[in-house]
């Protein structure tokens, strides 16, 4: 451990032990007296509230009482290093009662609502920040704080073409008739089979979220990239809240986004997986 925040100091600590798992921060098991905690570390974060902006968002989720999300005692910065303090859940291999139980609980997560899309403070995705500035129209929102900014930064590393450039004009003006017209939804933002444990009862439990009220396909379309879930979660899903038919044939135009952010973070080899989800609608 680089740092022992306040909050640990204080504690008789009997055993740590680092989780491996994330590709942005550094993880801990730490045993102490009065209980078993769950440390996150990050250096040099990208700003001074990098965690805590994540725990605010395991907040947001919390409140919602839809889904399990682990309690967070403490979240800081100190000395140029980021931490975050949370409840151990020890993990358990998922059973098809907790695929349903995740399907049927991010169901009832979507069903939160407001009347605008976004939400009232800038977080991040992965490393990178993600605005989230109140858009009345889904198409709005998903091409000035989702699309733009990632392909932006995509252009400035030189990583787009000119000619990527004119197909994304062509296809923002495709998004409203594309993705069906529904109220906002409260999402996890960054959903796919690592953010996500089931732990003992196969109770479901969220992670690394990044949220926002966005459309719930967001989530949906996420779930399917890196290896996708068991089709028992997309089923108790769709039960519980179905989707509009012919979601798989738009899936796509949801998941350019985290195709373009992880172009941003780990450069050309998502090239051609961006470029085809965008020329598909164009």
């Amino acid at each position: 451990m680089r740092l022992l925040p306040d909050f640990l100091k204080h504690k008789t600590i009997h055993s740590h032990h680092s989780i491996s798992g994330g590709d942005i921060n550094d993880a801990w098991r730490i045993e102490t007296n009065d209980g078993i905690y769950f440390l996150k570390q990050h250096t040099q974060p990208p700003t001074p509230g990098f965690l805590e902006t994540e725990a605010s968002g395991l907040k947001i989720l919390q409140k919602t009482k839809t889904i399990k999300i682990p309690v967070v005692f403490a979240a800081g910065h100190h000395d140029g290093t980021a931490f975050l303090i949370m409840e151990y859940l020890p993990p358990v291999p998922p059973e098809k009662s907790g695929w349903e139980n995740l399907g049927r609980q991010l169901a009832s997560l979507h069903q939160t609502t407001q009347q605008h899309f976004g939400l009232d403070h800038t977080n991040f995705i992965g490393s990178l920040p993600q605005s989230n500035h109140y858009q009345t129209t889904w198409s709005e929102f998903y091409v000035s704080e989702r699309l733009q900014p990632q392909i932006k930064m995509a252009a400035d590393q030189q990583l787009l073409e000119t000619t990527d450039l004119k197909i994304f004009e062509n296809l923002f003006l495709q998004i409203e008739q594309i993705c069906p017209e529904e109220p906002p939804a409260l999402t996890h933002g960054d959903l796919w089979n690592g953010n996500f444990l089931i732990t003992k009862n196969q109770t479901p439990v969220l992670i690394d979220p990044s949220v926002s009220y966005a459309h719930r396909e967001m989530d949906l379309a996420m779930s399917h990239l890196f290896g996708g879930f068991d089709p028992v979660f997309y089923e108790a899903y769709q039960n519980s809240y179905p989707l509009v038919g012919g979601f798989l044939d738009r899936m796509e135009i949801y998941q350019l986004y985290y195709l373009l952010v992880h172009l941003n973070l780990f450069g050309r080899s998502y090239l051609g997986q961006v470029r085809n989800a965008a020329r598909k609608y164009t």
